[in-house]
């Protein structure tokens, strides 16, 4: 499966319709930028959309998931209008993602740093022992965590801890993620995209029907719980974009 329009992502489907997806920057790591933050939630209504997706594994490039950003468009000058199109696709993706109807697999491959919701919210996530999570762009970069990392850090974790982890810029290694109940499981990095396709092939075996109502029913929760938390989340974070320079 070939989706040109889409440069940050490589996809690939097998004949049992588990869908890879590939995130990369020029074939390397995946780095956030304003063209896959705009593609990703347009990616994923296209995948929704096509009934020969019956699995979606969801991976990153090389050594890591994702560590670095270059957001330095036009958008980036903060003005209400630009800023309302970062907020669209912020909950867009997080929204289309809960609502994606079948198994979502991560094969997690290295540290997640930035947006690690989009690994983390998988039904299923497994995870380099190289791995680790943190919100490390939020905090530094002066902003409101409020984009939908908050309410999937306090799901997984609970209050308290995701509470701290936000406000301390907490790195979790795989270890703890692991004992925190954030993956479900840790692998040497070369096990970790095999397991993955693993797990996706045993659930493509399923009744199609089965496939595609089960995942909504196990995301009710978080669906509601993500579309609450960013609508006030993602306007929080606009204000304090919009009081750049940041002034402590």
């Amino acid at each position: 499966m070939s989706l040109p329009e889409y440069p940050d992502f490589a996809l690939h489907r097998s004949d049992t319709g588990v869908l890879t997806v590939r995130l990369h920057a020029d074939g390397g790591p995946a780095v956030l930028s304003e063209r896959n933050h705009r593609d990703f939630p347009r990616l994923l209504r296209d995948i929704a959309e096509d009934r020969d997706n019956r699995v979606l594994v969801i991976t990153g490039t090389g050594d890591r998931f994702m560590t670095e950003m270059r957001m330095v468009g036009e958008r980036q000058s903060h003005q209400p209008a630009q800023w309302d199109e970062i907020y669209w696709e912020g909950r867009q993706v997080l929204r289309t993602y809960a609502d994606l109807p079948m198994p979502v697999v991560a094969a997690i491959n290295g540290p997640a740093t930035i947006h690690s919701e989009w690994v983390l919210l998988a039904d299923i996530t497994i995870a380099a022992d190289t791995a680790a999570f943190q919100d490390s762009s939020h905090l530094s970069g002066g902003v409101v965590p409020g984009d939908g990392v908050h309410v999937v850090w306090e799901e997984l974790l609970g209050v308290n801890r995701a509470r701290y982890a936000a406000l301390t810029e907490q790195r979790i290694d795989a270890a703890d993620a692991l004992r925190l109940g954030m993956v479900n499981e840790v692998l040497p990095p070369a096990d970790v995209l095999p397991r993955a396709l693993e797990l996706a092939e045993q659930l493509a075996a399923r009744p199609t029907l089965l496939l595609r109502l089960t995942p909504l029913a196990l995301r009710q929760r978080l669906a509601a719980r993500l579309d609450a938390g960013t609508t006030l989340g993602m306007a929080l974070e606009g204000l304090t974009v919009a009081d750049f320079p940041y002034r402590p």
